[in-house]
């Protein structure tokens, strides 16, 4: 009798425990489930792109956890009379990591078509160890940072160049490619708004602190690169293509097609601008606001301007249609080539912040159709190399737009003029290639789709 009277008693309280514990739950499981609902939707639970959008996404907060942390130290924050000599080491240091993907990890990873959730997973996990080591080196900021941050680097530009390889094996019929990375691509700017408050909270507590959430991050990340569906290292049903359009006796990066050329082209043009506008603004509003504003201030109306450009550029791939990406490409440069030349005419805070929208806005639209080109025609044997090469002809546009930023005089009519004559300097060596290109695939003509 005791004990079910004690069982009676407990009853309630066990029961009311539990939906205290569901309650309480039920935040954290509905949004899970939510997330899992938006990555999974038109059939990308089913062919696996779901899983590379969520592992993307981890990627992307375990990143910005580790640039939140450099935020405060040597490695970005530097004294206005040293700023020039220290961001052009910054501009050395960034373009290394390209400078190796290129001829070394480009070509391995080729080597190793079966090892991709593999490589994916070991990027995951070099950052992580990474993450612990500078963890001890960021309270002092000294230069011994840099060997370590150039680490992370490396490794997340072959982690982004495996997962551009991988795109194709995972599309759901009726995907676009221009719509597939344009859905990875949102993942990881959207995990990257909400993982950054995250961060600077963490920065409050200590400054080793979001390097440790950036390990916890990317050790998950490691783990869910290993779950990723076998037909990501699988070869069945694939084709080596043969492309011998200059006497070569197996595929070279010189038989791609003109669409993936002219793609590049004009990526460069665009990349060129980013780095340009960065740079430029960067000493131009510091030394000279926007308007009457702060320094401050002024710089974060543009960077809010281009982040909006660049998620709603994301995030319109992501609907897109279009199997033309071409045509895209072509488009976009004349929209961000009027509003430079807008904003040198009319040069204040408003034209500024419309150029830096419409430049992110652009420049998302055409990296995503870039990508699309690349995995539509290039042979899978050399794919990836392919992804490394266009990555390191990017980043050094990006390179020396911003060394010219750097170098410039500091007059913004002058500095919009520079910036219109980059775009139009890419659109000149590439529209008309890209508009021919697309009436060829019009016409029925396109190379065909290697994946």
């Amino acid at each position: 009798m005791a004990a079910a009277s004690s069982s009676d008693r407990s009853g309630p309280f066990a029961r009311a425990g539990r939906a205290i514990g569901r309650a309480l739950h039920l935040p954290f499981t509905g949004t899970a489930r939510g997330i899992r609902k938006a990555t999974h939707a038109h059939g990308a639970g089913e062919s696996g792109l779901g899983k590379l959008i969520e592992l993307h996404a981890v990627n992307g907060a375990g990143d910005v956890m580790i640039t939140v942390a450099l935020a405060s130290t040597v490695f970005f924050s530097v004294p206005t009379d040293e700023a020039r000599g220290r961001v052009t080491l910054y501009l050395a240091i960034t373009l290394a990591p390209f400078a190796l993907l290129a001829p070394v990890i480009g070509p391995l990873l080729d080597r190793i078509p079966h090892g991709r959730r593999a490589a994916m997973a070991g990027a995951m996990l070099t950052r992580a160890v990474l993450a612990v080591l500078m963890s001890v080196l960021v309270a002092t900021g000294g230069l011994e940072l840099y060997p370590a941050a150039l680490g992370v680097l490396v490794a997340s530009k072959a982690y982004g160049v495996v997962r551009s390889a991988v795109v194709p094996r995972l599309l759901p019929p009726g995907f676009s490619l221009v719509k597939a990375n344009s859905r990875v691509t949102l993942a990881g700017l959207l995990a990257t708004g909400a993982a950054a408050p995250i961060a600077a909270g963490l920065q409050q507590v200590g400054h080793q602190w979001p390097l440790y959430g950036a390990c916890v991050i990317f050790l998950l990340g490691t783990y869910w690169a290993l779950r990723m569906p076998p037909k990501v290292d699988s070869a069945k049903g694939e084709h080596k293509v043969r492309i011998l359009a200059h006497g070569e006796k197996r595929p070279s990066l010189r038989s791609v097609g003109p669409s993936v050329v002219h793609g590049l082209q004009a990526n460069a043009g665009f990349r060129m601008l980013s780095g340009f506008l960065i740079f430029f603004l960067a000493f131009l509003l510091r030394e000279h606001p926007l308007d009457g504003q702060s320094a401050a201030l002024s710089l974060g109306i543009v960077g809010v301007a281009a982040g909006l450009g660049n998620a709603l550029g994301t995030t319109v791939g992501a609907w897109l249609k279009a199997r033309a990406p071409e045509m895209i490409i072509a488009t976009v440069q004349g929209l961000v080539l009027t509003a430079a030349i807008l904003a040198a005419i009319f040069f204040g805070a408003g034209m500024v912040a419309v150029l830096g929208a419409t430049a992110g806005l652009c420049q998302a639209l055409a990296k995503l159709s870039l990508d699309a080109t690349i995995q539509r025609d290039v042979p899978e044997e050399i794919r990836t190399s392919a992804f490394a090469r266009s990555e390191t002809l990017l980043q050094m546009s990006w390179v020396v737009g911003g060394a010219i930023g750097i170098v410039l005089p500091l007059n913004g009519v002058l500095g919009m003029s520079v910036a219109a004559a980059i775009v139009f300097t890419g659109a000149t060596a590439s529209v008309r290639g890209l508009l021919e290109a697309a009436r060829g695939s019009g016409s029925g003509n396109a190379r065909p789709r290697v994946a």
